[in-house]
């Protein structure tokens, strides 16, 4: 199998050296992140890595804390954080992070190391894979041309344990995309054609009507359905956004997997 690797974080040149020797010596899908929390937010849940190398350099508490959304991507998707770092740095990172279970790495890094922790990861996302493709035996019909594509599903919203979880209950049935903000689904939906959108009601900057609004002013886009996400508090305003947005509905969060699919078959058939 090919494992993913993420590799993000303040030493660039260590980041970067890790890439290639990643790529080159092990054949690895390598992502390169910038230590943002806006790119790790965005990347992270889209990419869904194996793996996550974290290069520390001249650690502060803010430049640790930007490493805490990767909290529930870890919990949700399994994924293996790899820190690398000198001492100093490291009891910075301990001080001030979120996160629950992550490997530490000495500098100068230990390649055989790495690759033999490397190993340990592949080996069992390869034995989850086998065993759960055990008791699905895949057909692929050479006569199933006109087979029509999977349905393309746009997730908004600036939570990222939802965006994590709408993307784990709709994967198994459609090609699902996420962002994390309004202004990102104009930006994506003005270079790619989708089927519906759930979209967060309450987001900062532009909301979920603010969206919808610009939505329905643009021909390309005006018929694309929505379906609102909300919180039980926001109920009563949503159903009144609802007779003067006239959107295809609203689920309450956390959603469940059968309201997301029973609501897409309903939309979409």
């Amino acid at each position: 199998m090919q494992l993913k690797v993420m590799v993000t974080g303040r030493n660039t040149k260590i980041a970067s050296d890790i890439s290639e020797r990643l790529s080159d010596d092990r054949g690895y899908i390598v992502i390169k992140c910038p230590a943002g929390k806006e790119a790790l937010f965005d990347r992270v849940p889209a990419e869904m890595p194996h793996v996550i190398i974290i290069c520390l350099g001249n650690e502060t508490w803010e430049t640790v804390t930007v490493f805490d959304v990767l909290k529930e991507c870890t919990r949700v998707g399994g994924i293996t954080i790899i820190v690398i770092t000198n001492e100093e740095d490291q009891k910075v990172f301990i001080n001030h992070t979120k996160l629950e279970r992550m490997f530490f790495m000495p500098r100068p890094v230990s390649l055989f190391a790495l690759y033999q922790k490397l190993n340990e990861i592949e080996t069992v996302v390869a034995e989850k894979q086998q065993n759960g493709s055990m008791m699905i035996t895949e057909y692929i019909n050479p006569n199933a041309d006109d087979t029509p594509p999977r349905k393309h599903i746009l997730v908004v919203d600036d939570d990222s344990s939802q965006l994590l979880q709408m993307k784990d209950h709709l994967r198994e049935f459609y090609e699902v995309t996420l962002v994390t903000s309004g202004k990102a689904a104009l930006k994506y939906l003005s270079k790619h054609r989708v089927d519906l959108i759930f979209l967060d009601y309450l987001m900062p900057q532009m909301n979920g009507p603010d969206v919808l609004e610009q939505l329905r002013k643009f021909p390309s886009f005006r018929f694309i359905p929505v379906v609102f996400l909300t919180g039980v508090t926001e109920k009563d305003t949503v159903i009144k956004t609802l007779v003067e947005l006239k959107p295809q509905g609203y689920i309450v969060k956390p959603a469940k997997k059968s309201e997301l699919v029973a609501k897409i078959i309903d939309i979409l058939g």
